[in-house]
């Protein structure tokens, strides 16, 4: 009977041995589960950082040029308006010297 009982017991510690290495074995994978997940989500964060700062940079290049094109119409906006405004301003002298002239030939008369 005594050699049943200890043959038992160390069937029982053989059994809880293999458990606790199956158990560390399973813990273990796991670990390296979720470590493996941690690294995945932390690429993930890196390149859709990278993407970011990409787009970023691509929508300021897209404003600078559009404010460059701004500036560049706004100053034939203004050439544009000197020009009529230095034609008006002559064909008013113009007018005004060929009425002075149209006077005096009144005065003359």
């Amino acid at each position: 009977m005594r050699k049943i009982i200890i043959a038992s017991m160390a069937a029982a510690a053989f059994s809880l041995a293999a458990c606790s290495e199956k158990a560390q074995q399973e813990t273990s994978e796991a670990g390296e589960a979720v470590a493996d997940d941690a690294a995945a989500a932390g690429d993930a964060v890196a390149e859709g950082a990278a993407d970011a700062a990409d787009a970023t940079a691509a929508a300021a290049g897209e404003a600078a040029d559009a404010t460059a094109a701004a500036a560049k119409d706004a100053g034939n906006a203004v050439e544009g308006t000197v020009n009529a405004a230095g034609d008006a301003a002559a064909k008013a002298g113009d007018k005004i010297a060929d009425e002075t002239k149209k006077a005096e030939a009144n005065d003359k008369q």
